[in-house]
């Protein structure tokens, strides 16, 4: 019987990794740790544990079970392009979180440390910032891989959407038989994640006079393609020229520029919450809480994963991991 390796989740969100590697039927996640209630909401919802609602300043390590793998995804605003890039100066603090992490690892010393971030993360502060987290888990004994992998590319997903992995492994074996995937053929298009022959709600859709300006007016002389997304970014209309969605953001339900348009035969619309999450690859069966705001959903969806990418990655971690213990 093939060993399950013990999962703790940090900045979880609504799970988005440990539905990567939960895929792989080799991982199962035992503690989740999200300071956002709304996302926790959304994470209970979808897995058997309760996420610990917890600021993770206030989480110590002898309350979390032991496990074999620590993962997360940061807080990136601070080493975003969308964001301020202020990395670990950020005033918010978010940028030093990560510190936070490397506190829990000193004291569970997991066997994996899995991180994603931005792409932005490699090269912010002339790439100080990266050192610095690549010494404090070299200082902590692992072995560290790194890799930005593309969602079209490597996900067979139909997003734009980069970012940084980074694999830590103690064990020296573990990590010389660890690759990162290849790129895969995108075969998935958009009708996979977006339903272009449904009508839905009225409140999707853009019509003459429900905003400001003269956007609908823009938008209906720009979107001539009803395969294609577009974006209203301020002052034009920007179509995605790859036949992908454009990178998913947390701003993406509040209106304003980043907001992901389609043209159906009702009328031109905003991509919904679930297609955003389909976008992420997510199964189309997670659910989503009813009693939120979109707007809320709509962040949640920008602020994860591609679970397809995390996938590929947790799977490529099983072959070495099986690899180094083969009797």
């Amino acid at each position: 019987m093939p060993k399950i390796l013990k999962c703790a989740s940090f900045f979880a969100g609504v799970g988005g990794i440990d539905k990567g590697f939960e895929k792989t039927k080799r991982f199962e996640t035992i503690y989740a740790n999200e300071f956002d209630k709304y996302p926790c909401e959304t994470f209970n919802l979808n897995f058997k544990i309760t996420a610990d609602c917890r600021d993770i300043h206030d989480v110590k390590p002898e309350e979390i079970p032991d496990f074999d793998v620590m993962m997360g995804g940061f807080p990136c605003q601070a080493f975003s392009i969308a964001g301020y890039r202020k990395g670990f100066d950020d005033e918010k603090g978010r940028g030093t979180l990560f510190f936070e992490m490397v506190r829990i690892m000193k004291a569970k010393k997991p066997q994996i440390v899995f991180l994603e971030n931005v792409k932005n993360l490699v090269s912010h502060d002339n790439g100080n910032t990266f050192r610095v987290i690549l010494n404090e888990l070299e200082k902590l004994g692992y072995n560290v891989k790194y890799q930005v992998l593309n969602a079209m590319e490597f996900g067979n997903t139909p997003q734009n959407r980069e970012r940084i992995y980074i694999v830590g492994f103690l064990d020296k074996e573990v990590y010389k038989n660890f690759e990162f995937p290849h790129p895969v053929k995108l075969t998935r298009k958009l009708d996979d994640v977006i339903d272009f022959e449904k009508q839905f709600d009225e409140k999707y859709y853009y019509t003459d006079g429900k905003y400001k300006g003269d956007i609908y007016e823009k938008l209906v002389e720009a979107m001539d393609d009803d395969r294609a997304v577009y974006q209203w970014r301020r002052h034009y209309v920007r179509k995605n020229k790859s036949g992908v969605v454009p990178t998913l953001t947390a701003n993406q339900g509040e209106g304003g520029h980043n907001v992901c348009l389609v043209k159906t035969k009702y009328g031109i619309r905003k991509m919904t919450p679930h297609e955003c999450f389909n976008t992420q690859g997510f199964d189309k069966n997670f659910k989503l809480p009813k009693n939120q705001a979109e707007s809320r959903l709509y962040k949640q969806a920008g602020n994860s994963v591609c679970v397809r990418v995390i996938n590929r990655i947790a799977e490529k971690i099983v072959e070495a991991f099986d690899a180094a213990n083969a009797d």
